[in-house]
């Protein structure tokens, strides 16, 4: 057995499509001052050189492939910073899950409503579960009509999946929010120093209040 058989290839440190690594014969060379030009690459190559750049490859699958006259070192700050703001302005959908009972109504059954809704209104989707105790499980029926009556009131925020499965003692339904559907209302902002409305603050207890302005003869 030689030694260095089973040990991984190394890794190429010269850098994939960027100047003398571009494989391409001709590129459509595009320059700081705007003007595009196809030419052979070397001579694309030669004149970022001149001006102190790299030729990048920016788009390899066109015909011809288009390369850029940048430095490549802010390019690839560029880049990094696209990506990191496109990484934020994804939105992660996650699963917010509802418990209820078979009897659930009244007071909780519209806290649970509005907290549904908010979850929907922010892009996640919503589990309704109804749990089952005891012999509540020979009434499963009423669990899968809370369930459908929940999905109901929230037709307006948010679309059912399927129907009410059961699962053991549980009963589920899964709603995910419909597009374009109403959006959480703004929270106003006050200006700083004063009331929300923008009104300016009171003075406070005990103090006493600024004398009236009085009138001054001509």
């Amino acid at each position: 057995m030689y030694p260095g058989r089973n040990l991984p290839p190394r890794r190429q440190n010269r850098r994939e499509n960027v100047n003398e690594s571009i494989r391409a014969r001709e590129v459509r060379a595009v320059f700081p001052d705007g003007t595009a030009e196809v030419m052979p690459t070397s001579a694309a190559l030669r004149k970022a050189q001149e001006m102190g750049l790299d030729l990048v490859l920016v788009s390899p699958t066109a015909v011809p492939p288009v390369a850029k006259a940048v430095d490549f070192g802010h390019y690839q700050y560029e880049q990094k910073k696209k990506q990191h703001d496109a990484k934020k302005k994804q939105h992660v959908v996650q699963v917010k899950e509802l418990k209820f009972r078979p009897n659930t109504g009244g007071h909780d059954y519209e806290f649970k409503m509005k907290n549904a809704i908010r979850f929907l209104q922010e892009g996640n989707r919503v589990k309704a579960v109804v749990q089952f105790r005891g012999r509540e499980i020979a009434h499963a029926d009423l669990g899968k009509k809370l369930l459908m009556r929940f999905a109901g009131d929230l037709a307006q925020y948010g679309a059912v999946e399927g129907v009410p499965r059961l699962e053991g003692r549980n009963a589920h339904i899964l709603i995910s929010p419909v597009k374009g559907g109403p959006k959480p209302p703004e929270k106003p902002q006050g200006a700083p120093g004063g009331t929300p409305g923008g009104a300016p603050m009171p003075p406070p207890s005990g103090s006493a209040a600024p004398p009236a302005p009085t009138a001054q003869n001509p």
